[in-house]
């Protein structure tokens, strides 16, 4: 009982976000950022998360961290300082042992992540799928990068974008197919009638670090889908793998990732533009200051600069009321979320 409430007592860290973020920008601790999935099993999910973030916390691990009966998927940081011992500890987990880490491509001035969460969850990624209906360990076998950019170059083959419609705006492989979604759950499900035409053909899928491929793969094989294939790693060990081995870069523009950067830079274009006035290139996300809105959206400096970090007049002007006012509003905004919160509301038309 003691120790549950030790961990309790740890977790819950009721500063305001901007505080808890300036803590971590002040203590000027280098850190490395990674992220890391398995789909292995875990008798007691809520025994290991505890565990987990007793041992992370005395670290000075930061991140999101999810743990489900199906397996575990980490997005955080580490102090450089602690990395063996971040190393050691997860080598010692035998659920651990052999998961590779993906290494972010760039680090930027302010840190990944600046609090320590971890929990557990019915599923590691929100798919919407019932695995009672299909083997999910059936999954298409792994490409490397040199063997995805053959895919790329490949008339008769098709690339197929599994990340949601607001990552694959600012960044995705040369002739791939990228839905027009806000979420993976949204995209299983469109995926076997918006690929039937290529059914027979060569299929080869990527998303950020690999996870949902995994999936994905599984559910277009259980579908009749035979040909199917998925980059190792993602979009993260990609760019590795290219630098490494000196191999042609077939991603454009930016990678979408899902911390305090919003983005690592994988190709050197910028092939989306500013969602405020639709003229200007950017491939730069920001979220309204208008908490009631905090929509993502891409913004041109002119344009953020202007509104001042807002979408929108509208929510500057909101954003004036007594704080009485906006509170009432607030409440009431995110209890009947609307159109208004889906990410491509925003989206430049071109």
């Amino acid at each position: 009982m003691m120790r549950e409430q030790k961990v309790e007592s740890m977790k819950k860290d009721m500063r305001p976000r901007d505080e808890k973020k300036k803590t971590v920008v002040a203590d000027g601790i280098e850190r490395t950022t990674l992220s890391f999935y398995g789909y292995v099993p875990f008798e007691n999910p809520k025994f290991f998360c505890e565990e987990l973030f007793e041992r992370l916390h005395s670290l000075g691990c930061l991140g999101r961290i999810y743990i489900a009966k199906e397996g575990i998927n980490a997005q955080m940081n580490v102090p450089k300082k602690n990395w063996d011992l971040f190393d050691a500890y997860i080598k010692s987990r035998k659920e651990l042992i052999g998961i590779p880490y993906k290494i972010a491509v760039e680090e930027c001035d302010t840190p990944s992540f600046y609090k320590l969460t971890v929990k557990v969850k019915e599923k590691i990624v929100a798919d919407g799928l019932s695995d009672d209906l299909f083997d999910v360990t059936n999954t298409g076998a792994y490409l490397s990068a040199k063997e995805f950019n053959e895919y790329v170059e490949d008339e008769e083959a098709v690339v197929v974008d599994m990340r949601n419609g607001y990552e694959s705006e600012i960044g995705h492989f040369e002739g791939a197919i990228t839905p027009e979604v806000d979420t993976f759950r949204e995209e299983l499900r469109i995926a076997p009638e918006l690929l039937k035409i290529h059914k027979n053909k060569k299929i080869a899928l990527y998303c950020t670090g690999g996870i949902r491929c995994e999936k994905a793969s599984a559910w277009l094989k259980h579908n009749g889908f035979e040909h199917v294939r998925h980059l190792k790693g993602g979009i993260i060990d990609y760019k590795h793998q290219v630098e490494r081995e000196g191999l042609q870069n077939h991603f454009l523009g930016k990678n979408f990732v899902f911390d305090e950067r919003m983005g690592e830079r994988i190709g050197n274009e910028v092939i989306s533009y500013c969602h405020l006035c639709s003229k200007t290139k950017s491939d730069t996300h920001y979220h309204c200051k208008n908490i009631a809105c905090h929509i993502l959206f891409l913004g041109c400096n002119a344009c953020i600069e202007k509104k001042n970090g807002y979408c929108s007049y509208k929510c500057m002007t909101f954003d004036k009321l007594p704080e009485g006012v906006k509170n009432y509003f607030t409440r009431n905004t995110h209890l009947n979320k609307g159109a208004q919160f889906k990410k491509h509301r925003m989206k430049a038309k071109r």
